[in-house]
């Protein structure tokens, strides 16, 4: 397949006059349409703009490759236009984009056109051929240039696949001629290995390694390039290369596994480094500047470097993900919860709402061992991101340790009911302490072990790793957990001092403690003060009841309040993440926001804990009344003066969403996927 066959007449434009990205995203998604090689216009341009979110597909020097693959393609194709005037792309270079080619590949089908694209890519990383297509004054004549290029650039391959197949045998020659040769020595080898990988595997992985090879062949370095796209491995490296290398580039945007360069110089950073600053790159390898890489044991962690990436950055990348992986649970078990509610109305109101039918139980039951696994999945991915692998289990561990609140003093009295009864959760904060606290003392332990003989290297990610980390996690974790217990004891003698005498007062604390930390001791203190108040049976306890309930409710349905009508404040995915809270936030379930306000927590709890204050002291004003300790919304019939109380819910979450959404600013249209 030719690269011209992945373009229709109909699918170029050239002299656009695109005022902004948006603009011109949306000529090259009219250009795909009109080719017939898309059958949902709108998905489609969804699909990248999510994959700009990401992050600019712009690769400089005025080029931008927007793509996506997506089941909205019919077949794979190839719009471009020229910009003449220039679209600021948010480029590395800071240059604007005005050649632009969006990539259209289909979900499920052969990856031959990948291949092209691929091919494609390579060709724009030379000036000739990107300002031969912008001085193309027809479309027969910009898919001219690129037959021509195309044709040179496979007689190029073909040329270089021959010379490499006659130095490695030339290598084999010798070596049978001369056994025992240092391979180090052996000039046909390359002097720098390189690795390319983006998330989709379409263009940047090609284009990075075209001009590493095109850098490397202007600096008289010799050098070879795997690549790990969408149509695999291609160009894989071999343990000969790898044992006579001088180091390894690894320029890539996803994981890489690096056990078999365990012991060799390694430099790691991201795709467009390869891209935009590839002499650099191979000057550190060169000049013996990049670290060892300590990659035993299956790792897949980049090499410690001097990366770019700053304290703030590094820190938010492990958070994040240790919260996506979160967030299946918060979803599932979240919503599961809600509706054991919804289905159990012959136990509204009572004790066991929510599981008094075996079918509520169900939901019920599941949901609630969703909501188990939560925090220790917190924990262990932030862990995991930290140290690789061998950091998950002691991540998990420590996570587990917080959340139920197992302290050094529990252990003498672990059998007693009392103890069990005594234990506190130190919720998603503990959490995300201990994914970091173990995430580091795991990453500190392998550093350690590289000291210890290669005849133990077997043992240390099945033996040492778990062993040592998960011990030192358990003693960290049951050592500090009394700080949260400490707390939670403090602030319910606090609640219990405060008395009955102001209501409003006492309901706007109650309430915007459950925002504190939803979950932690803050949280725990102001739900247990309430179902104590409650279990008194006084018309004062089911007052602090419902403000209890409703500061619970307020931070999730400020999230989707956000998310839905400010929404160039959100990425695509906290959009659609963002709707689940409309439920969660209804259901009393008000782990919901977690997500947010541990990726945003200066911005998020604040406005929460104001709104939910506000909507806490209104319910106590208007004299609001819960006999049930749960269930939210659902419960909307044993509530005493409803009316009122939805209209405390209403102003509390509508204060809260209008707070947290004038503190985060809009984002650029590229990362919220939105047009300004």
């Amino acid at each position: 397949m030719k690269i011209t066959e992945l373009f229709s007449k109909n699918g170029v434009k050239l002299g656009v006059a695109a005022a902004t990205q948006a603009d011109a995203i949306d000529v090259l998604v009219d250009l795909h349409d009109a080719s017939g090689t898309i059958s949902d216009r709108e998905k489609y341009r969804a699909a990248v703009l999510e994959r700009e979110s990401q992050f600019s597909t712009a690769v400089g020097e005025g080029v931008a490759i927007p793509h996506a693959k997506t089941d909205a393609v019919v077949r794979p194709g190839l719009a471009a236009i020229t910009v003449p005037a220039g679209v600021d792309w948010n480029a590395p270079d800071g240059k604007p984009s005005d050649l632009i080619f969006m990539i259209a590949a289909p979900e499920g089908q052969a990856n031959v056109h990948l291949e092209v694209l691929a091919k494609l890519s390579m060709l724009l990383m030379h000036e000739d051929f990107a300002d031969a297509l912008r001085a193309a004054k027809t479309v027969d004549e910009f898919l001219s240039v690129i037959d021509t290029a195309e044709a040179a650039h496979d007689a190029e391959q073909a040329e270089k696949e021959k010379k490499a197949a006659e130095a490695k045998a030339a290598r084999e020659a010798a070596a049978a001629a001369a056994a025992g040769t240092d391979a180090a020595a052996d000039p046909g080898l390359p002097q720098v290995l390189a690795i390319t990988a983006c998330p989709t595997g379409i263009a940047h992985t090609y284009m990075a390694a075209e001009n590493l090879e095109k850098v490397a062949e202007q600096m008289g370095v010799t050098i070879k390039v795997e690549t790990q796209g969408s149509v695999g491995t291609k160009n894989a490296l071999t343990a000969e290369e790898i044992a006579a290398c001088r180091g390894i580039i690894i320029a890539a945007d996803k994981g890489i596994e690096l056990s078999r360069f365990n012991g060799k110089p390694l430099y790691s950073t991201n795709v467009s480094a390869g891209i935009n600053d590839a002499e650099r790159l191979i000057n550190i390898i060169m000049n013996g500047e990049a670290p060892i890489c300590h990659a035993e044991g299956g790792s897949s962690a980049p090499a410690a470097s001097a990366s770019t990436e700053g304290i703030g950055s590094t820190v938010y990348k492990h958070l994040m993900n240790g919260v996506s992986h979160m967030l299946p649970f918060v979803v599932g078990g979240g919503i599961l919860m809600a509706i054991s509610f919804l289905l159990d109305q012959a136990g509204m109101g009572t004790s066991s709402y929510g599981s008094s039918t075996p079918l509520a139980a169900f939901f019920n039951l599941v949901g609630n061992q969703a909501f188990n696994f939560m925090l220790p999945i917190l924990a262990g991915f932030i862990s995991m991101s930290i140290a690789d692998r061998p950091g998950l289990a002691p991540g998990f561990v420590g996570g587990w340790i917080a959340k139920q609140g197992f302290t050094l003093g529990y252990l003498s009295s672990a059998m007693d009911a009392d103890a069990q009864a005594a234990l506190i959760s130190g919720g998603f904060i503990a959490a995300l302490f201990a994914g970091f606290a173990a995430g580091y003392l795991t990453y500190g332990l392998e550093r350690l072990c590289d000291k210890l003989p290669d005849s133990l290297e077997g043992i240390k990610p099945v033996l040492l790793y778990p062993l040592i980390a998960i011990f030192l996690i358990g003693l960290v974790m049951l050592a500090l957990n009394p700080i949260f217990a400490a707390i939670n004891s403090w602030l319910t003698a606090a609640l219990n001092g405060m008395g009955t005498t102001n209501l409003v007062l006492l309901g706007a604390v109650v309430a915007g403690m459950m925002s504190v930390d939803m979950g932690g001791p803050f949280n725990k203190a102001a739900y247990v003060f309430g179902t104590a108040m409650l279990a008194d049976g006084t018309t004062t306890g089911q007052i602090i009841m419902a403000s209890v309930m409703i500061g619970g409710m307020v931070p999730p349905l400020a999230i989707a309040l956000s998310t839905t009508i400010f929404k160039n404040r959100w990425t695509f995915e906290n959009r659609k993440a963002g709707i689940v809270n409309y439920i969660m936030g209804l259901s009393f379930i008000t782990e919901g926001a977690i997500p947010y306000a541990a990726a945003d927590p200066g911005r998020v709890l604040p406005s929460c804990i104001v709104g939910a204050a506000i909507a806490g002291a209104m319910s106590a004003g208007f004299g609001c009344t819960s006999p049930a300790p749960h269930g939210g919304a659902w419960v909307i019939a044993v509530i005493g003066n409803p009316v009122m109380y939805l209209l405390a819910l209403v102003v509390g979450a509508v204060v809260a969403c209008l707070i947290l959404s004038f503190l985060k600013k809009p984002l650029p249209a590229e990362v919220s996927g939105l047009e300004r």
